[in-house]
């Protein structure tokens, strides 16, 4: 039987949710097929080889040990460890700069700007977002005035128009399987979420950034927001360690996911 080192942190303290539950709850499943241990993110470098592979779960934002994990990761490339999210995703697992590459493809991305000669370029709004290249859950987020703009230092960070969206939804993959979607209908409640029922042209939005991701073996969660003329703008790409919100999912959609990532897994640890 394969075994599988299940990185997570138990104790992580989320706004409007809670990773442990679904942790508890998936690493159990995956336990049907496979061998798990559990252990947090600061110890995965020192028990990684002892595991066909790793499982990079609910670890929370890696920028509370960057240190750390950049030692994992430089480790696991250099002795060939099997990781699954595969270290190779191109979304926010390398920072949020892929934004600004997408919106300078001209992708449906919420226009993003990360030089000062690009601020006048984005589109009129009455406030803008100021994020961190390198964040997660809002850490470091700030909100300014269009008249305050040029007051922005954009060294490491990116500035985006606060757009009044109707509401957000994320569309969950496995690899590159479309597995469900959830939204959440009020823009003040992120994390109070439904089921959602996606349209063809929905989820050819979503798929065009996951095949952009290219990513070999993992979860993906796609965010987007629906702008106020019906267009669906991506807000993030997580390919780290996304939170699946899989207790709101329906059975049969739970019970999906479940059996597509275990023949993710089995294909990796054979690969």
């Amino acid at each position: 039987m394969a075994t599988l080192l299940y990185v997570t942190d138990l104790g992580y303290q989320a706004r409007g949710r809670r990773y442990c539950d679904e942790d508890i709850w998936l690493s159990g499943r995956l336990r049907e097929e496979f061998e798990v241990a559990l252990c947090h993110p600061l110890d995965a470098a020192g028990l990684m080889h002892r595991f066909d592979a790793v499982v990079v779960r609910n670890s929370g934002p890696v920028l509370h040990y960057q240190e750390a994990y950049d030692a994992f990761t430089r480790a696991a490339r250099e002795s060939g460890v099997r990781v699954f999210n595969s270290l190779t995703g191109k979304g926010d697992m390398a920072g949020k700069d892929y934004l600004l590459r997408l919106s300078r493809e001209g992708f449906p991305v919420i226009p993003t700007a990360g030089r000062r000669e690009e601020f006048d370029r984005l589109p009129e709004a009455a406030e803008y977002v100021v994020k961190p290249l390198l964040g997660a859950d809002s850490v470091g987020l700030r909100f300014v005035e269009r008249s305050r703009l040029g007051e922005v230092d954009p060294a490491g960070m990116l500035v985006q128009p606060r757009i009044p969206f109707t509401y957000e939804v994320s569309f969950y993959f496995v690899g590159a399987a479309f597995q469900y979607a959830l939204y959440a209908p009020d823009p003040e409640a992120r994390w109070v979420l439904q089921r959602y029922e996606p349209t063809l042209a929905d989820l050819e939005f979503a798929q065009r950034f996951v095949d952009w991701n290219d990513l070999a073996h993992g979860i993906q969660r796609v965010d987007a927001c629906r702008a106020p003329d019906g267009e669906l703008l991506l807000v993030e790409l997580e390919d780290l360690n996304p939170y699946l919100s899989l207790d709101l999912a329906g059975e049969a959609e739970r019970e999906a996911f479940v059996a597509a990532m275990k023949s993710s897994l089995r294909e990796l640890v054979t690969s």
